[in-house]
């Protein structure tokens, strides 16, 4: 249960801020919008951030959304493995994995579920998101597996959906 009320699914104003989330969200405020719309301000370069994040990158699709469905099930935000579950099967995941990415730990020692840079990508995913520093030999292995602009976007994703869930998670955010 959202922890702060909800601002109204019809809100109107900042009319420049709200319009753009609505272009980016296909005409509506997620729950999400309507917590941080408190804040104009955090949520116009949250919009900004996550477009970018979201849609500008390089980064393969079905690693980043390995990666935030991941951070998702790690820091028990319901809200964003909800909302990135059909992004992760659009983009090439399977069922098997998606349900796997809900246990990633477990999703790791199974070798025949993910390819080699899927499982690179889930090793730094768990590390940044369980401990923040990572081990030489787990960059080492993202680096090889998937080159330096695609570790520097993994782990911009990495961080960025680590502080979506810490969002979603401390006020109670609920999926629609």
């Amino acid at each position: 249960m959202a922890r702060i009320p909800y601002l109204p699914a019809d809100l109107r104003e900042p009319a420049d801020l709200v319009d753009a989330i609505r272009a980016r969200r296909g005409g509506r405020l997620l729950n999400l919008d309507r917590m941080l719309l408190y804040s104009p301000p955090l949520a116009a370069g949250w919009n900004a951030h996550l477009r970018a994040v979201r849609t500008q990158l390089e980064l393969d699709p079905k690693l980043r959304e390995l990666a935030i469905c991941a951070v998702a099930a790690l820091n028990g935000a319901d809200y964003e493995f909800v909302h990135h579950a059909p992004e992760f099967l659009a983009a090439g995941g399977s069922e098997h994995q998606l349900q796997a990415l809900r246990a990633p730990d477990r999703a790791l020692a199974d070798p025949a579920l993910f390819d080699a840079a899927e499982r690179a990508a889930l090793a730094l995913t768990v590390e940044m998101t369980r401990h923040v520093a990572v081990a030489d030999a787990t960059f080492e292995a993202a680096l090889a597996a998937l080159g330096p602009r695609a570790v520097v976007e993994l782990v911009g994703v990495i961080a960025t959906y680590n502080m979506v869930s810490r969002f979603l998670v401390a006020l109670g955010v609920e999926p629609e």
